[in-house]
């Protein structure tokens, strides 16, 4: 065991001399180590919440810091490590030094702690300044395009980002980002209950049962091993085999061929676009994209449709049918048009993809899976939604009862692309409508553009979510 924390100024307030060192692992020396990037992760019960929280508080008080600390999804402060930091604010007797309040926590000498979501909150992310350390916790969910947001935030001299994380699959983009591929940038440390010379009791015993009685499951949470495939997976054969023919990879965009667009329209949760184009026997997936009403522009009076519009206009690729779910033909308050009628007088040709079942989509899915080939990098965050999405698991009647599937897939993060996707297989065997004359089209689309033909209504608040809220 070392101190690896050095005496520590007195703070401006408070009675209390705070304390001058504090037992670390070897493992969490790097803490105190100069890295653009510190990558914690490996299994239960390795301490590696408790050390950061110490290490951030500690720093905190030898000199003013701005800490940011996230996930990719935080509904509430709850969600968040505000509860870590504020357990070892007490365990260290540092309340004298640290004052929390709901959302905060605030040191004596200026320094800042903010607990944010990424994906749900990408204009709050972008719009932080000064950040000196960012601490992601759960860092294995964190998408491609959630990194692609957080990092060139943190972009203070010498600022630092901290993960933290038990990994799931090796195809995550985390663990493929920053440990399979971790650069000269980054100190990475693989930390189980082996390296926590306090693993309590309560849990060895819990680490024992699990090791007798579901092996791989203690590979994976106590001595953090990947997975092979998450439990229940909805479409882990179909990517495996994907995988193994290599149609996951560059997929050319042919430039002579129409891409169409299948949307599933999201309202607490995020809207989800598939572009893909068939040629010949091949049905190409060139891009995934997602957004809620925080990626909407404070300025937007369309209630997010111009975002989308706007979005996939800026492709550049032909656009021929825009598939939307059986919802958007309904009106919404606060709007005189359906979703529907505001794409096609936005001059876009429309199909509204019939409802079925979730387990009728999945099979359409299914069986189309075999002729789909994904473009791996602008796909990347839909991929992983797909590999994300699994049943739920019911609890077994006893240790010796094997574990049963539900037939309802789990609703996260990683239903808006599934969901999609299942929009997808089923639109993509429609019979396409005959196409609108081009002089029609563009006449109609430059009505909209001079504001005669879609009417937008402006009340209902200003919420600017429109159809999304």
């Amino acid at each position: 065991m070392e101190i690896t924390s050095s005496p520590l100024p007195r703070p401006m307030i408070g009675t209390q001399t705070p304390p001058t060192a504090i037992e670390f692992p070897e493992s969490l020396q790097c803490l105190f180590q100069p890295k653009r990037f510190k990558i914690l992760w490996g299994g239960r019960g390795a301490g590696r919440s408790w050390g950061v929280a110490r290490a951030l508080l500690l720093k905190g008080l030898q000199q003013p810091l701005r800490v940011l600390c996230v996930r990719e999804f935080q509904n509430s402060i709850g969600e968040s490590v505000h509860k870590v930091l504020s357990d070892q604010i007490e365990a260290l007797s540092l309340s004298e030094y640290y004052r929390i309040e709901k959302a905060k926590i605030y040191g004596p000498n200026g320094t800042e702690f903010s607990f944010e979501g990424i994906k749900n909150n990408t204009t709050r992310i972008k719009s932080y300044e000064g950040i000196d350390i960012c601490w992601v916790e759960e860092a294995v969910k964190v998408s491609k395009s959630s990194w692609e947001i957080l990092i060139p935030t943190i972009r203070r001299e010498n600022s630092e980002i901290w993960m933290t994380f038990n990994p799931e699959l090796e195809t995550d983009y985390t663990y493929r980002r920053f440990v399979l591929q971790a650069d000269d940038s980054c100190i990475v440390r693989k930390m189980t209950f082996e390296d926590n010379p306090w693993f309590p009791e309560v849990l060895r015993q819990e680490m024992l049962r699990d090791k007798e009685r579901d092996y791989d499951s203690y590979l994976n949470v106590w001595l953090g091993h990947c997975k092979v495939a998450l439990q229940g997976a909805v479409y882990g054969r179909e990517l495996r085999r994907a995988m193994e023919e290599n149609r996951i990879c560059k997929v050319p965009y042919e430039q002579s061929v129409p891409v169409d667009v299948f949307f599933d329209l999201g309202r607490a949760d995020n809207t989800a676009m598939w572009f893909a184009q068939r040629v010949g026997m091949e049905r190409r997936l060139l891009k995934y994209h997602e957004a809620n009403g925080t990626s909407i522009p404070i300025d937007d009076l369309t209630g997010g449709i111009n975002y989308f519009i706007r979005y996939m206009q800026g492709t550049g690729y032909i656009i021929g049918t825009v598939f939307l779910p059986h919802d958007a033909k309904a009106k919404r308050l606060g709007s005189k048009r359906s979703i529907e009628e505001i794409f096609r007088q936005g001059g876009f040709r429309v199909q509204i993809v019939p409802r079925l079942s979730v387990t009728d989509g999945i099979n359409a899915a299914r069986i189309i899976f075999p002729t789909c080939w994904f473009d791996e990098e602008g796909c990347e965050d839909g991929i992983n939604a797909l590999r994300h999405y699994r049943y739920k698991v019911m609890e077994s009647i006893d240790d010796n009862s094997p574990k049963q599937l539900s037939n309802d897939p789990v609703h996260d993060w990683a239903s808006d692309g599934a969901d999609a996707f299942r929009y997808f297989a089923v639109g993509s065997k429609m019979p396409r409508q005959s196409a609108d004359g081009v002089l029609n089209r563009l006449a109609r689309a430059a009505d909209a553009l001079r504001g005669k033909d879609v009417e937008f209504s402006r009340r209902g608040g200003n919420n600017n979510l429109g159809w999304m809220g």
